[in-house]
């Protein structure tokens, strides 16, 4: 593993993770265009802990509401307005299970060209700007109907160049959620997806006969960690007053530079 690689990609990783610009494909590009080479699962794991334990901290507080607000509607049978939230956030998290895994050898197979990722960039761009375009004035509940087709578009994640938090936002505003809710919800199931990517990872490490430099993949961590944490606060900030639209022009800006690239 070449510590400056790791480190790179592991910035990377912790300023594209929770962006709806795509991770997956910003992590694949540099080995297609530079021959940087694979960083391996163990690479792989420690980023995205970095980017689990970001969201984690940033949200703790909601996590926690959420989480108490859960327990006292199975103990008492008292419903709330916070554990309706979490029920549907849960509902959300599902359909990304079985779809990830049961599709992820499939995916790295035939999936991570630069082709595939420079249409899907520019896409899913285009979709994301259409429904910041056409979302509406007033915020609509989350039910579950409506969490369950984001977490379905969620599993489009799963391929390169979508962005997990670019589509799981498309569908939330087109659902009728306010742009900032709608990167909340997308941020709030990154936890068990990015979770269950990393478990996934994990397993297939525990069969690879490796020896991890600790080092390295502990800075990356952080690093990864730290970059998404900050990329969490600045999305956050920005949205309500200027939107998708930034993310959209970066997302055409980067497709068709790669289109010309290849044609």
């Amino acid at each position: 593993m070449d510590p400056v690689h790791a480190l790179a990609l592991a910035l990377i990783q912790g300023i594209t993770e929770f962006l709806p610009i795509s991770s997956s494909a910003h992590l694949i590009l540099p080995g297609k265009l530079l021959g940087w080479p694979d960083q391996g699962l163990a690479f792989d794991t420690a980023v995205h802990l970095g980017s689990l334990t970001a969201v984690v901290v940033y949200f703790r507080h909601e996590l926690h509401r959420l989480s108490a607000a859960v327990l006292l509607h199975i103990q008492s049978r008292q419903p709330s307005a916070d554990s309706h939230f979490a029920f549907n956030l849960m509902l959300a998290s599902l359909p990304i299970i079985p779809v990830g895994y049961f599709t992820r050898f499939m995916v790295e197979a035939e999936l991570r060209g630069i082709e595939v990722i420079a249409f899907t960039t520019i896409g899913f761009g285009i979709a994301l700007w259409l429904a910041d375009y056409m979302r509406g004035d007033t915020a609509k509940p989350l039910t579950p109907a409506r969490s369950i087709a984001i977490g379905l578009a969620q599993c489009l994640a799963l391929i390169p160049g979508t962005s997990r938090s670019g589509v799981t936002i498309t569908m939330a505003l087109l659902l009728g959620q306010s742009r900032e809710h709608a990167a909340r919800i997308s941020f709030l199931i990154a936890i068990p997806a990015i979770a269950g990517a990393a478990a996934i990872k994990f397993w297939d490490l525990l069969h690879t006969p490796i020896t991890p430099d600790w080092f390295t993949l502990g800075t990356a961590t952080v690093v990864a960690g730290l970059s998404a944490y900050f990329c969490i606060v600045i999305l956050l900030s920005i949205v309500n007053k200027m939107g998708y639209l930034p993310f959209v022009i970066y997302r055409l800006g980067l497709g068709g530079l790669l289109l010309w690239m290849i044609y």
